[in-house]
């Protein structure tokens, strides 16, 4: 019965039955009109239903935050969230007294448990958002003094500074690209200052005759620091230790943290606001904070991945390298025994999505002839690796054990 092909089963789960039955009897009539194969009837069925969806693929580009791919994979608490959070919800309501309740207050418990050094939290919809809530509420019509080496460009031809002025803020540069010092910042500081901006430059590493001045050196100064950590870590982690996050900078006298929530976090897209509670609070009532509120599925996929800290994204960083050989291993046996030419490969991962930049993670992974890689991209589901020196490179790093099947059918269907 084609209904019952998985491809066409999972169409059912996102077309419902009825749509997705007209298209499997219109595939069956140009069946019988000969103009395809009757085995291809699942396939066209699945074709003739509307694009536009997004599609699952599987990252195996050694990239565990790939910016073009959403960056972080939601685990399963989070998706479950998710799915729940679709219908109707208590995102604003209060269900025992049946009152109104404070938004997506379930995230924001979790986002202050998580950081007990916080005073107060807030999310808005992305760490761009975030920075631009804090220099309207905080510098509009003020200055913003910042560090020439920290004015960085944050993708897609988006400029920190272009940002910041948008706001009606007036950046005050200190310092150069290489060296900045806190007699720069506080012969910056005056009447005229909204705040102090600490930004980590997370997608790229200046090495060599450098200085940079640390969030403590600036509290002294008298004035509001308000610090972006970019990569969205809350706390340390021993597998990146160069890399600031967020409880650090709130101990070392940080008025307001900025951060993603797609990132290390491995959560949804998110603007996490957190700092004083006086600060947070004007934060939060500046009519801007409505245009860039969070929607109920973020809000679910938050807080769960808040309560949930082992995230894909945490799995990916921390998998084995022993354990990712012997993976490749196996990968390439079965691969071979169908007669695809491939071979276990030494390979090095990174965290990406403006994460840790210059930090190499040891992985392993298969190589397979260049060619393949478009046929896998296309495929179903799309497998996405990354040519390296005229061959296809599987890094296994991302790829979540249990889909190795997935990836060993798809490279033996390319294979023919």
């Amino acid at each position: 019965m084609v209904l019952a092909d998985p491809r066409v089963a999972a169409a059912v789960e996102v077309w419902g039955r009825e749509r997705v039955k007209a298209a499997v009897v219109g595939a069956q009539r140009r069946a019988r009109a000969g103009e395809i194969d009757p085995a291809e009837v699942p396939a066209a069925a699945v074709a003739a239903l509307p694009a536009g969806l997004p599609r699952r693929v599987v990252n195996a580009t050694g990239v565990v935050l790939h910016t073009n791919l959403g960056r972080a994979a939601l685990g399963a608490p989070a998706v479950g969230a998710v799915v729940a959070a679709a219908g109707h919800t208590d995102v604003e309501l209060d269900l025992r007294s049946g009152r109104r309740a404070r938004r997506g207050r379930d995230a924001l418990e979790a986002l202050a448990a998580a950081v007990p050094a916080a005073g107060g939290v807030y999310v808005v919809n992305n760490g761009a958002a975030a920075l631009v809530l804090a220099a309207t509420a905080l510098a509009a019509g003020r200055e913003i003094v910042v560090s020439r080496g920290e004015l960085v460009e944050i993708g897609d031809g988006f400029r920190l500074p272009d940002l910041l002025v948008s706001t009606g803020a007036r950046l005050r540069e200190v310092g150069t690209t290489n060296r900045t010092s806190v007699a720069d910042y506080a012969a910056a500081v005056g009447p005229e200052t909204g705040f102090v901006l600490k930004v980590h430059p997370s997608n790229f590493v200046v090495s060599g005759f450098t200085a940079s001045v640390s969030v403590a050196e600036l509290v002294p100064l008298g004035v509001p620091v308000v610090v972006d950590i970019g990569s969205g870590l809350l706390a340390p982690d021993p597998v990146l230790p160069a890399e600031p996050d967020a409880a650090g900078a709130l101990r070392a006298g940080a008025a307001l943290v900025t951060a993603s929530g797609d990132k290390l976090l491995g959560g949804p897209q998110a603007g996490l606001l957190l700092g004083s509670a006086e600060v947070v609070e004007r934060l939060r009532r500046h009519p801007l904070a409505r245009a860039l509120r969070v929607d109920k599925l973020t809000l679910a996929a938050l807080a769960a991945t808040l309560r949930d800290p082992e995230t894909p994204t945490w799995q990916a960083l921390r998998a084995d390298a022993a354990g990712l050989r012997a993976r490749a291993v196996r990968l390439r046996d079965r691969l071979v025994a169908v007669g695809c030419p491939a071979e276990v490969t030494e390979c090095v991962s990174v965290v990406g999505g403006g994460g840790a930049p210059g930090v190499e993670l040891p992985s392993w992974g298969v190589a397979l002839p260049e060619r393949f890689a478009e046929p896998l991209r296309m495929g179903d589901p799309p497998v996405l690796g990354r040519v390296v020196r005229g061959r296809l490179l599987l890094d296994l790093r991302c790829v979540p054990e249990s889909a190795d099947e997935t990836v060993w059918a798809a490279v033996a269907r390319v294979a023919g």
